[in-house]
């Protein structure tokens, strides 16, 4: 599943841009590698399959996290790949 490098909005309010996907050197588990966009801006790796997850809030199920605008990576593949 490909997942588009932007900004999302997490379920309990914080904004994170979304750097891209990478794989797990011992498991090979697909792992997204995100920033927080406040605070220190630490950089934080979560499983792609928690991260496209819902969550219940408030009985709704909602996205654990949401695309608020996506912005084009420089870790996507494209004609410039491999120059």
């Amino acid at each position: 599943m490909l997942l588009q490098p932007g900004i999302y909005r997490h379920y309990k309010g914080p904004e994170y841009r979304v750097l891209g996907v990478a794989r797990h050197s011992e498991t090979e588990q697909q792992v997204v590698c995100y920033q927080a966009l406040y605070g220190e801006f630490g950089l934080w790796v979560r499983p792609l399959e928690m991260f496209l997850e819902s969550v219940v809030v408030d009985g709704e199920q909602v996205p654990r996290f949401a695309l608020v605008r996506a912005e084009p990576g420089v870790f996507e593949r494209g004609e410039e790949a491999g120059r």
